[in-house]
C-alpha cells in the first residue's frame, strides 16, 4: 500500500515560487491500478517523483507498506527503490550495448539481496509485458513501445 499525506512541493524562491503540490492525499492499495491524468504542469511528474523517492517533498509523509520512506538515510532509500519499487520513466534510459533480457537484470547485480535467478525471474518479467520473444534484442532492435516496456 502506498500514503500520501498532505504533499506540498515547492520550487524556487522568492517571486519565482512555483508550488508544484499543494496538499496532496493519496492511498493506492496493493494491486490496485491508479491513472494520474492532469494538464500539462499540474504535477503528475512531481507527484510520481515524490513516490518513487527520486525527490523529497516541501513537507508532508509518504508511507510504501507501513514505511515511512521519508525517515530512510539516502542509503536505505536507494536500498528501498532497488529493491522495492518499479518505475517506467517517460524517457527510457535503456544501454544500447545490452540486450533486453541483460537491461532488465543489470539492477539485480548491485542488489544486497543475492537472487541466484535473477536471469530467469528478468525472462519471466520480459514474458509477461510481452516480450518473451525480445531477450536477446538490442534497444535499437525494438520500438520505442517495446524499450518503455523493457
Amino acid at each position: 500500500m502506498i500514503v500520501a499525506r498532505d504533499l506540498h512541493k515547492i520550487y524556487g524562491r522568492g517571486p519565482s515560487t512555483t508550488h508544484a503540490l499543494k496538499g496532496v492525499n493519496l492511498a493506492v492499495e496493493s494491486g490496485e491500478f491508479v491513472a494520474v491524468m492532469g494538464r500539462s504542469g499540474s504535477g503528475k511528474s512531481t507527484l510520481l517523483h515524490l513516490l518513487g523517492l527520486l525527490d523529497m517533498p516541501t513537507s508532508g509523509e509518504i508511507y510504501i507498506e507501513d514505511t515511512d520512506v521519508l525517515k530512510l538515510s539516502e542509503e536505505k532509500k536507494s536500498k528501498f527503490r532497488l529493491e522495492r519499487l518499479g518505475y517506467v520513466f517517460q524517457e527510457y534510459s535503456l544501454l544500447g550495448e545490452l540486450t533486453a533480457l541483460e537491461n532488465v537484470y543489470l539492477p539485480a547485480l548491485s542488489s544486497t539481496t543475492h537472487h541466484t535467478n535473477y536471469k530467469e525471474r528478468a525472462a519471466k518479467i520480459l514474458d509477461i509485458v510481452g516480450l518473451g520473444e525480445r531477450l536477446g534484442h538490442y534497444p535499437s532492435e525494438v520500438s520505442g513501445g517495446e524499450q518503455q516496456r523493457v
